[in-house]
């Protein structure tokens, strides 16, 4: 952005001449005051070893073909996205081997009847994420205790391949360009998390290309009543010994 500066002009009329006086400045640099003195990185433990695996597995980087969902012309507005999480929740039933934490998805007899709207497949949207002029799908699922996963698919080679899947406490979904933004809850209050997921065109698939903890306002703390402070024996207040009635004495006998 160039920042202007607007310069106020004194104006003389004379006659039918109109002479302008403009202000300005010499141009000279001015400082901006003291800048820090820039310090390469330094490496810590540099002979440490490197790691040989990933820590966790985060689920980046892996695509899942969705075996008998077909579409015309590969045409993703075809596909009915109940139907493609019906045939991954049935692939994932029939596994020997199924997935150490898969989504656990219920609800799905619910879709498609009239008498219930608890089905857990949301709206489907259609954006081209991977920049070849073609749509792909982004399906979200309701997941128990308020889990939300997101799934995008697209043909490749004739056949429904999912290239993201993930899962969080989301707060929000967003499309800004070809990036999928999920915005999650934090662990700490006042913070979230905001992964920004980005098609990969070595991986053939989404990736978490940026991912973060963001401030989103005031930590919110639970007020809680102050603890009575224990009172040692020598500051106790001493119980005020209990008064005796008062007696008034009788006069003498006359």
């Amino acid at each position: 952005m160039n920042s202007r500066r607007t310069c106020t002009a004194a104006a003389a009329v004379s006659a039918s001449v109109l002479l302008l006086a403009g202000c300005g400045d010499s141009g000279e640099l001015r400082s901006a005051g003291p800048t820090s003195t820039a310090v390469g990185p330094a490496r810590l433990w540099p002979t440490l070893p490197p790691a040989s695996a990933a820590a966790d597995d985060y689920g980046s980087g892996h695509t899942e073909v969705v075996k008998g969902i077909t579409a015309k012309g590969d045409d993703i507005h075809r596909v009915n996205p109940v139907e493609v999480i019906r045939a991954q929740a049935a692939a994932v039933a029939a596994s020997p081997s199924p997935s150490p934490s898969p989504d656990n998805v219920v609800g799905l007899n619910d879709c498609g009847t009239k008498a219930s709207t608890e089905c857990p497949v949301l709206k489907a949207y259609y954006r081209d994420l991977t920049g070849d002029g073609k749509d792909e799908l982004v399906v979200g699922i309701r997941l128990p205790k308020g889990q939300l996963a997101v799934r995008c698919y697209m043909f490749e080679d004739h056949k429904l391949t999912q290239i993201m899947g993930t899962s969080d406490a989301v707060v929000s979904v967003e499309i800004a360009g070809r990036d999928v933004i999920l915005r999650a809850v934090a662990d700490l209050p006042g913070y979230e998390y905001r992964t920004a997921w980005s098609w990969d065109a070595h991986q053939r698939a989404m990736l978490p290309t940026r991912d973060e903890i963001l401030r989103t306002g005031p930590p919110t703390t639970q007020t809680r009543p102050p603890k009575p402070s224990p009172t040692s024996p020598a500051t106790s207040p001493t119980p005020s010994p209990a008064k005796s009635p008062t007696t008034t004495p009788s006069a003498p006998p006359r």
